[in-house]
């Protein structure tokens, strides 16, 4: 039976399964010997309910009438919970693909383990909700802008079908937060707030990488039995058989991510080794963006822009590498290289096999047998917004059509006329496409529903968040609820909201910060 947040279930495994901070002031610091400091939230001026997601709040069967002043108090960190007990946790990575040492819950602190009615467990973790040991010297707090960003692509991406971190609700915090937005030497206030993340939990690659790098053995150990109990029991008792099967699985997952996000046109942005989670769940939405026009270089990330080595067309690559450092991490546990190379390659297996099937069921055929090929080319080779291109596919009946009316159908999708060359090449592919459903004899109504079900109508694009960030910045939090609305039903058509949502890119946004590239700044 749903219960107010103060009643919930309350428990603290992973404070349990691994060695606390002995120091209990909160400094930026390196902290050794441990897996976690116990550290509360700093409390704000004037925490204040923006969003509430009722899907994530069912869940953890929390009640829905709730006091939204009590409730914003407690996921503000204004107000902690007898029950809870916050802490912060250590990590390390790669960053961008260099070790970075020691980094750590900056500024996310987890008010504890949520065990719920169906018997699931949740951790609870507020983002900027102040300093801890790992900030760095930073201040630990997050801006309204990105706040808002994380709390709705997180909800976007979960109805979407792609693993993800959740978000229970966005609070603002009353405060200002200063940030330089695109690192260029001009500071200012904004408007600060804090996200509730859900997850089982917040488990890294980085997590294992802090223990391998300090040569702690018996941490390592501890980490890896509290993963395996926690979330992969199935694999039996601990030890190095087992370690290498959660290895397994982890690459496993992580392709199958890897795959979706592909699917939908997703960028992470920031795909460090801690930015990457065991459970195979899309975390840390920092500078992500959606595909506008397709371009297989495109990042969003200002910091990348050189190397570009996060890149859309580079995220399976990038992750095979991720999953190497893991696997390097673990091996002083497990001994032996077999198990981590038999990993990496069912992560690439796995990643081929699933791809595969997406592509074909992306254009409602048996078999890709090259189209996707073909369009991938003429997606390259004239500015097309991916996402509509293939919605727009998947409205499209089997019959052939004269030249003009095969263009027509793509219109929407393109950024600029094509040329003749190019609107040779396109019908060229669109009948050569029919011809093949034709040939497969899937009748038009079966094949055009099952490739909508994998071909989104809505995803979260960088400027109707910018929208969105805009307005609630001023106090009007219309557009935010509108979007959050929109983004829960991505797959069905809803002609309402096709003007607003389902359309290119408009050309005021194409450099406008915040709409084209966005900075770690948050």
């Amino acid at each position: 039976m749903p219960m107010p947040l103060a009643e919930l279930h309350w428990d603290h495994r992973y404070r349990r399964d691994l060695p606390g901070d002995p120091e209990p002031a909160v400094f930026s610091r390196q902290v050794l010997g441990a897996g976690w400091s116990a550290v509360a939230p700093t409390p704000v001026a004037a925490p204040r309910l923006l969003a509430w997601s009722p899907e994530v709040a069912s869940l953890l069967g929390i009640a829905p009438d709730h006091d939204p002043d009590a409730l914003a108090a407690v996921l503000a960190g204004n107000t902690v919970l007898p029950a809870m007990a916050p802490f912060a946790t250590a990590y390390a990575g790669h960053q961008f693909g260099h070790f970075a040492g020691q980094l750590g819950d900056g500024r996310a602190i987890s008010l504890g383990e949520v065990l719920t009615p169906a018997g699931e467990r949740y951790e609870l973790q507020l983002k900027g909700a102040g300093r801890t040991p790992y900030s760095r010297g930073a201040d630990g707090r997050a801006v309204l802008r990105s706040s808002l960003r994380e709390f709705l692509c997180s909800e976007a991406m979960h109805h979407l079908g792609v693993p993800t971190t959740r978000a229970l609700s966005l609070v603002g915090t009353g405060d200002a937060v200063v940030r330089d937005l695109l690192y260029s030497g001009d500071p200012r206030p904004e408007p600060g707030a804090v996200v509730c993340r859900v997850a089982p939990s917040f488990l890294r690659f980085g997590h294992f990488e802090l223990f391998a790098w300090r040569q702690d053995a018996a941490n390592l150990t501890r980490l890896a039995d509290h993963a395996l109990a926690r979330h992969f029991p199935e694999l039996g008792p601990p030890g190095p058989a087992a370690y290498g099967a959660m290895l397994l699985a982890i690459a496993k997952r992580t392709a199958r991510l890897m795959a979706d996000w592909m699917r939908v046109g997703f960028v992470h942005g920031v795909m460090n080794t801690d930015n990457l989670s065991v459970l195979g769940l899309t975390i840390d939405y920092g500078p992500y963006g959606w595909l506008e026009a397709y371009d297989p270089g495109w990042t969003p990330n200002t910091t990348d822009a050189q190397h570009r080595r996060y890149r859309y067309g580079q995220q399976p690559a990038v992750a095979h590498w991720n999953l190497a450092r893991l696997a390097e991490a673990l091996y002083p546990i497990i001994q032996d290289e077999a198990p981590l190379h038999a990993a990496l390659d069912a992560y690439a297996a796995t990643f081929a096999d699933v791809w595969t099937s997406a592509a074909a069921a992306r254009l409602g055929v048996l078999a890709d047998d090259g189209l996707s090929e073909g369009l991938d080319a003429r997606l390259r080779a004239t500015e097309t917004d991916m996402v509509i291109a293939f919605r727009l596919l998947s409205d499209l009946g089997s019959e052939d059509r004269s030249d003009a009316a095969w263009l027509a159908a793509l219109a929407p999708a393109f950024y600029a006329t094509p040329s003749a060359d190019e609107r040779a090449a396109w019908v060229a592919w669109l009948r050569s496409w029919a011809a093949r459903l034709r040939q497969e004899g899937r009748p038009d109504p079966e094949r055009q529903a099952a490739m909508r079900r994998v071909n989104p109508r809505y995803v979260l694009r960088n400027w109707m968040a910018q929208q969105a960030i805009d307005a609630a910045e001023a106090g009007d939090l219309t557009e935010l609820h509108r979007l959050h609305d929109v983004l829960r039903r991505p797959y069905d058509d809803q002609p309402a909201h096709d003007a607003r949502y389902f359309q290119r890119r408009p050309d005021w946004a194409r450099h406008k910060p915040g709409c084209s590239m966005l900075s770690c700044s948050s």
